[in-house]
């Protein structure tokens, strides 16, 4: 690891002394925080609800709790208007014979009537995501636990159960191939038998999952007769091995498929097989299917149809087709085009009988809801006006409304709205006009309840039941009391939100939290936190938790810390974040430095004194702000950064930067390895050596990058880390580390007053 020069560490050692006596002051201080507070303790950890689930249309709903009885958990059942309780399932009906009671991670009631509950439990991790665990079936009615796939399958080895529509039977993936377990009689029916390691039914390989966030990859009929399925054949992508040198003696090899931009993809189609056995019959899409993506399938209202959403390998068409169940046969209706890229929709819901759907687009400018008829041939606008439609909440088919979030008054915040599925009307603001911010929702069925979740920037969450459309609170189901309390005991300096001229006409929007006593008079060093990825936001009016902490420790420690979204981040129409395309990192690192410039022009940040950190997308663009802008930035953490898209998956950097071979100039000049002589600051990098999202290589490449230039940093490797860089006393170790180097690279001694 480089060292610090002399001089440097003599600078480090006086700033120490210096900030001894203050950082003793702190400790047991309420007021004052510290990373072992913040990363290293329950302190500020919140209250949990859930996972909780809907019964009866939303009448009433299930909720897991402690057992009053000691060990386990108990499922309780609450009346939606009357809020009574009672115990629907206790803890010791879900204790296998012999055993400790199940630790309930997620639950599903099978339909009509809900006889059995369906447990997820034990669960592992497949590639990013804990998929894979233990399945159990309690009958309620004859008090029968009973644990899924039969006396062969491995612990922790079945994904994505679900009931069948009439509930008697369960499907699931195991070892990629697909079963069906009839509940009654225990018979158990093997669907697909070439599951493999490259052969993968009814699940995805790593970067279907990571880029086009597809885990579970099969789908019930709704008459139950039939299964819908992806397989992906993912023969000859190449691994990526990562190399454990932590967990014994002598090293070994974890081999991880992973398609880097440009090179081989699986190939993936859809099967259909009976659900009670037989030979899958396959949808056969024109065109290689190594160049093209099945984004998204689904059965298209009935169970005779399915409606499917791909892509091409660029990812700039995404063609709607229907596809007949029986005789195979595609028919497409409807295409979306653009010049930069095409989002997957995730929003289609069908209503008015099956004749309709609701579809997302791009198409005005600006993300919209549109009502499409079944065969594609009228679109009609349900959202007119210019601001981004962020998801749907709900649709109510019977009451024709579709409940939607947005942020139309504030890019930061978020709220409900609904309109008429019909398209008369305009939109009506749901969420309270009292509490700005952030509200997300889980909406009932029906739409007549929803749990609320509202939250502002430094304000921890609160979560209610209300009654909708009026909004009306029937309860509340986390109030964070104590969160809100101890967060509310700290020392604070004023906090603002801002918007900021950079010239030719682009305004960013930023945050920023000031130091405890914050003196106009002063000049202050100032942390910039970035991100900047592609229909990203930082700057959110909501509670961002151990980070925000973390930043507020920062602001008593002296510093300025604030948040700019450049060009490229979401919530603010296509125009802005498309403009990115085929450079990734150029417009957003001359947005970060305008940024920075613009901000040292007012009288309390001094210019001398300016850094930037950022993770992974965040970490690509500290070091192109360090590197390409050295005249505003003095110092720089990167953690897990991206150094050169080459070396990153295919699905994510091909959608934004086009291919490689087609497009190397714009590789190269977003990639920081191009601008390593610009490096005139403090540059802290830290990177986990067992990183399967962004290869530690991309550190590795950086490094001799620097050496080649003769250019100092300072470096932290974790062994056998993921991207996520946590696992015992990481997390402390890690904010430490970044905090000393805050301090003594970008910190130092107090300013002076300006004059």
């Amino acid at each position: 690891m480089p060292q610090f020069a002399p001089c440097h560490r003599r600078a480090a050692a006086l700033l120490a002394l210096a900030l001894a006596p203050a950082l003793a002051a702190q400790q047991g201080d309420p007021a004052r925080l510290t990373v072992q507070r913040i990363y290293a303790s329950p302190e500020f950890r919140g209250e949990t609800f859930g996972p909780a689930r809907w019964l009866d249309g939303g009448v009433a709903y299930t909720t897991v709790e402690p057992s009053a009885g000691g060990a386990g958990q108990d499922i309780v059942r609450y009346d939606t208007e009357k809020g009574t309780r009672s115990v629907f399932v206790p803890a010791s009906s879900l204790t296998p014979a012999g055993g400790a009671p199940l630790e309930v991670e997620e639950y599903e009631w099978s339909p009509a009537g809900g006889r059995y509950l369906l447990v997820f439990t034990n669960s592992r991790p497949v590639w990013r995501q804990n998929n894979r665990g233990d399945y159990w079936v309690l009958d309620r009615r004859s008090g029968t636990l009973k644990r899924l796939g039969g006396p062969r399958a491995a612990p922790s080895s079945l994904l994505f159960a679900k009931f069948s529509p009439d509930g008697t039977r369960v499907g699931y993936v195991r070892e990629n191939d697909l079963y069906v377990e009839h509940l009654e009689t225990g018979e158990i029916t093997r669907l697909t038998r070439d599951g493999s390691r490259t052969i993968i039914n009814g699940t995805f390989d790593w970067v279907y999952e990571e880029e086009l966030g597809l885990r579970d990859g099969w789908r019930w009929s709704p008459d139950g007769r039939r299964i819908a399925f992806w397989q992906l054949d993912a023969t000859g992508v190449r691994d990526f091995p990562l190399l454990n040198t932590t967990d014994s003696l002598y090293a070994f090899v974890v081999p991880v498929q992973y398609p880097k931009a440009g090179e081989r993809n699986s190939a993936a189609r859809i099967g259909v097989v009976d659900a009670a056995g037989g030979e899958p019959r396959w949808l056969d899409f024109p065109g290689d299917p190594r160049e093209h993506y099945l984004a998204r399938m689904e059965w298209a209202a009935n169970s005779a149809e399915l409606v499917i959403q791909r892509l091409n390998r660029l990812q700039n068409t995404l063609e709607l087709s229907l596809a007949d169940a029986a005789t195979l046969a595609i028919t497409p209706i409807l295409t979306e085009r653009d010049s930069a890229w095409v989002d997957v929709v995730d929003d289609l819901t069908w209503f008015d009988g099956g004749r309709r759907f609701l579809w997302a687009s791009e198409r005005d400018g600006w993300n919209h809801l549109y009502s499409v008829s079944r065969d594609g041939a009228t679109v009609r606008l349900l959202t007119p006006g210019p601001y981004d439609v962020l998801g749907v909440a709900a649709v109510d088919v019977a009451g024709g409304w579709v409940y939607f979030v947005s942020s139309s008054e504030n890019p930061a915040q978020r709220y409900l709205f609904r309109t008429r599925l019909d398209g008369s009307g305009r939109p009506a603001r749901l969420s309270p006009w009292d509490e700005p911010g952030t509200h997300a929702y889980q909406v009932a069925p029906g739409a007549r309840y929803a749990w609320a979740t509202w939250s502002r920037f430094g304000v921890p969450p609160v979560t209610r039941l209300v009654r909708l459309p009026d909004h009306k609170v029937l309860r509340t189901v986390v109030e964070n009391a104590t969160l809100k309390a101890r967060v509310g005991a700290l020392a604070r300096g004023p906090e603002e939100f801002f918007d900021l001229d950079t010239g030719n006409g682009v305004v960013l929007k930023g945050w920023m939290i000031k130091p405890p006593g914050f003196d106009p008079a002063r000049r202050y060093p100032l942390l910039m936190f970035v991100y900047g990825g592609p229909g990203s936001q930082t700057v959110n009016d909501s509670w961002d938790g151990q980070r925000y902490l973390w930043h507020t420790m920062l602001a008593q420690q002296g510093f300025l810390v604030a948040s700019v979204d450049n060009r490229g981040t979401g919530a603010r129409g296509r125009a802005w974040r498309k403009v990115i395309y085929g450079r990734l990192g150029v417009v957003e690192s001359e947005d970060q430095a305008n940024a920075a410039r613009a901000l040292a022009q007012r009288p309390y940040v001094d210019p001398q004194r300016i850094g930037i950190w950022g993770w992974s997308y965040g970490g690509f663009m500290s070091l192109n702000a360090l590197f390409r802008a050295p005249d505003i930035f003095r110092a720089a953490i990167a953690v897990a950064p991206v150094t050169h898209w080459k070396y990153y998956d295919n699905i994510y950097t091909e959608r934004y930067n086009g291919l490689p071979s087609t497009n190397a100039a714009g590789y190269d000049a977003g990639s920081p390895l191009s601008h390593v002589d610009g490096l005139r600051g403090d540059l802290l990098v830290v990177h986990g050596s067992g990183d399967d999202n962004v290869h530690y290589q991309n550190t590795e490449a950086l490094v001799n990058a620097l050496v080649a230039a003769n250019k100092p940093f300072q470096m932290m490797e974790y062994p056998n880390r993921n991207h996520g860089i946590f696992g015992g006393n990481t997390r402390r170790h890690l904010f430490e580390l970044m905090t000393r180097f805050l301090q003594e690279r970008l910190r130092g001694a107090p300013a002076a007053a300006t004059p």
